[in-house]
């Protein structure tokens, strides 16, 4: 299906609107563009002397936003193909040091999932590719061809959570092994369907595997680590940060992050008190 076709509606689209958006005259950054339903809410919410950033890593979608009659034709808009996790240096490259707020939705698109030659999902017999970039980067496939059985079971119970990851694993080394490696997502799917022993009720039992291999072929959690940094160098005082997550992983991370940023630690001591010694 064209991509002019995606009819999306983004989860949580007014909240977090209203969650991000404090200074209509304001500069704000759309870190995940997609379809571009969340880009769209924010223009509307801002003035004419506001301005968005969006930036993605899929060249569908930056093309969506540019091209076909979903196109955004606003001056107030720009996009870069880029992960959210370069926004600082490619914001400074535009004369950009500072913005009121940043919006990230993270995780795979609608359009990404529902596209079968993509390769997200199990649910469609295609090419094992999920990377959100299909320009550059290794597929996974290729990382299934390389990677030995410790590496491929770290990466399944890592950012899986998935208990049965060592027999998965060994499954698909043995297979490799045979001479027809995993290169299609119904094989994927087929294979860690015989090594789960037990399923969880309403999930496909390959779904924590194939999330796993899609969040570390595109370095999902490094990029969010990257990208919150980015937008505490950004943000202006009173700026605001939204982050819409789907998984605990994510979410992990967010929290933590949050936490630290919070933290204040004011000096307790009585004004009269001398400074502590320093250790030399």
């Amino acid at each position: 299906m064209p991509a002019s076709a995606w009819q999306h509606t983004p989860v949580l689209l007014h909240e977090a609107i209203d969650a991000v958006v404090g200074n209509p005259d304001g500069l704000y950054v759309d870190g995940t563009f997609g379809r571009g339903g969340h880009a769209r809410a924010l223009l509307a919410r801002l003035s004419s002397a506001g301005r968005l950033f969006a930036f993605d890593k899929d060249p569908q979608a930056v093309r969506s936003a540019l091209e076909g009659p979903q196109r955004i034709d606003d001056p107030r808009f720009a996009i870069e193909h880029s992960s959210f996790a370069a926004m600082r240096e490619r914001l400074y490259a535009r004369g950009v040091s500072a913005v009121h707020g940043v919006l990230l939705d993270l995780g795979v698109s609608s359009p990404q999932i529902d596209e079968p030659s993509r390769g997200f999902s199990f649910r469609a017999d295609a090419p094992l590719d999920m990377r959100m970039d299909t320009s550059r980067g290794e597929t996974a496939a290729q990382f299934l061809q390389r990677a030995d059985e410790r590496q491929i079971a770290e990466v399944i119970r890592d950012y899986g959570e998935e208990r049965f990851a060592v027999p998965i694993a060994k499954a698909l080394v043995a297979r490799r092994a045979s001479g027809r490696p995993v290169g299609r997502t119904v094989e994927l799917a087929e294979l860690v369907a015989r090594a789960v022993k037990t399923r969880e009720p309403g999930q496909d039992p390959a779904t924590r595997t194939f999330q796993a291999l899609r969040i570390f072929v595109n370095a999902e959690l490094e990029e969010l680590q990257q990208g919150l940094n980015a937008a505490m160098d950004l943000l202006l005082p009173h700026g605001r940060l939204a982050v819409i997550a789907f998984h605990s992983l994510e979410d992990r991370i967010v929290k933590r992050f949050i936490a630290r940023q919070s933290k204040s630690e004011p000096d307790r001591r009585a004004p009269f008190a001398p400074a502590p010694a320093l250790r030399l």
